[in-house]
């Protein structure tokens, strides 16, 4: 009997032994949330700035059969080289958004699908209120050229200014830059279409104004870059903004953002001279 016994016993446990694995096998995996680290908004570029999370929330909501996610944005305003290092050396974020440059994309993964249509292709100019009529007066690029642009050291702009042969004052910080200029450093600061009458405001102590008769135009792509060792993420990114923009909801976001809107009035209105550079 106490063999018989032993044997039940073993063949109990070996009964219970595979039904663990049976239930180990069949059991789902849970599914891995997707974190996405993005940078802190700088306070006078917030007002357009949130169309970025917001739109990046909107490719991974249209693409939320791969998987959950959630995206968190840190409390630190880094530089775009900043941005770009720390993705590069996975660092602490993972994903950023900006102009794009040779550079640029032989460091990161770009996500090819423009973020800012057409708008970033137009640069009107921060100025020094009372040089508004030494601006009205300007003709051509020749005429320009007299005058010295600010850029930030880094920016992928700051080389399609010099390869036009428009001199450039640079400096390491973009903070730097709007009391630079009111000290006469330089003479106008090309920005973005939607982001100059911001920062105008922003900065009420250096007594700026938003340039009002011309338009230099250039293309530059403006993408979210992740690291090359996180491609999956950038092309389930992409996968969304290309559902996004089928659907009609990208468009309804963009329209969303005032800044936006009154750039594309800035530039439906034709009332800017236009100067081409070429680039890069």
């Amino acid at each position: 009997m106490g063999s018989i016994a032993a044997t039940a016993l073993l063949r109990m446990r070996l009964l219970v032994v595979a039904f663990a694995l049976l239930f180990c096998t069949a059991a789902p995996a849970a599914p891995v949330t997707l974190r996405v680290v993005t940078p802190g908004l700088h306070p006078s570029a917030a007002s357009h700035a949130i169309y970025f999370p917001r739109l990046l929330r909107l490719a991974l909501e249209k693409t939320r059969n791969e998987g959950p996610f959630e995206i968190v944005q840190i409390d630190q305003q880094l530089t775009s080289p900043r941005q770009a290092t720390e993705i590069k050396n996975n660092g602490i974020i993972n994903l950023m958004w900006d102009g794009s440059d040779k550079q640029r994309e032989a460091d990161l993964w770009p996500v090819r699908v423009s973020l800012l249509r057409h708008l970033h292709d137009y640069r009107l100019f921060l100025i020094r209120a009372e040089d508004q009529p030494r601006f009205s007066a300007i003709r051509s690029l020749d005429e320009l050229r007299a005058l010295k642009a600010g850029a930030g050291v880094n920016w992928p702009s700051t080389d399609i200014l010099r390869a036009n042969q428009l001199p450039v004052v640079t400096s390491i910080a973009y903070e730097y830059l709007f009391p630079m200029l009111r000290a006469k450093r330089f003479d106008y600061l090309p920005r973005g279409v939607y982001e100059a009458a911001n920062e105008a405001r922003a900065n009420p102590e250096q007594a700026l104004a938003v340039e009002q008769t011309i338009f230099l135009h250039y293309h530059v792509p403006f993408y979210f870059f992740v690291s090359k060792e996180n491609a999956a993420l950038g092309k389930r990114v992409e996968r969304g903004l290309r559902r996004a923009i089928k659907d009609g909801s990208f468009q309804q976001l963009f329209n969303s953002i005032p800044a936006f809107r009154q750039a594309q009035a800035d530039i439906d209105s034709g009332k800017r001279r236009v100067f081409e550079l070429q680039p890069l």
